[in-house]
């Protein structure tokens, strides 16, 4: 019998936009992880051709024990007039991980940041009841709402 893979108790998978709007706040969540003592991982730590973007995120939710998910981009693009789903999916896969991965799966925790308390209900319900936690777009907001 296979052994189950093993989550590494000082990784941590960051679900949020790598665009330049964004840019400060990705640099302050990385900040807060390192000096905390873990360390930062996401879908742009490796540029692998031969790897598709959903098999690295599979890949990165699985070895991560715990995550942060930023779910501040879900308004509509002012181009397309569409959301943005990516985070939102990737915050579905780790919690599917953890409902139903094994053991070591299980014991997944993770933060949940939006640019607003209580703006998520409006696109997600089934959230409600779930703790998330307000950046209102402040790098040093979601340093200390990280850190804590």
């Amino acid at each position: 019998m296979a052994s189950e893979p093993a989550t590494s108790p000082g990784d941590v998978f960051i679900n949020c936009p790598f665009d330049e709007d964004y840019r400060d706040l990705f640099q302050a969540l990385i900040f807060v992880i390192f000096a905390c003592g873990f360390r930062a991982r996401s879908a742009r730590e490796l540029d692998d051709g031969t790897e598709t973007r959903i098999e690295k995120l599979y890949r990165l939710i699985e070895a991560c024990r715990y995550g942060i998910h930023d779910l501040s981009r879900t308004q509509l693009d002012p181009v397309h007039e569409l959301p943005r789903f990516n985070m939102p999916l990737e915050l579905g896969l780790f919690l599917g991980a953890k409902r139903w991965g094994g053991r070591k799966q299980k014991e997944k925790r993770q933060l949940i940041l939006d640019i607003e308390p209580y703006r998520y209900e409006r696109f997600i319900s089934d959230l409600a009841g779930i703790d998330i936690h307000a950046h209102h777009g402040e790098p040093e907001r979601a340093i200390v709402e990280t850190r804590d």
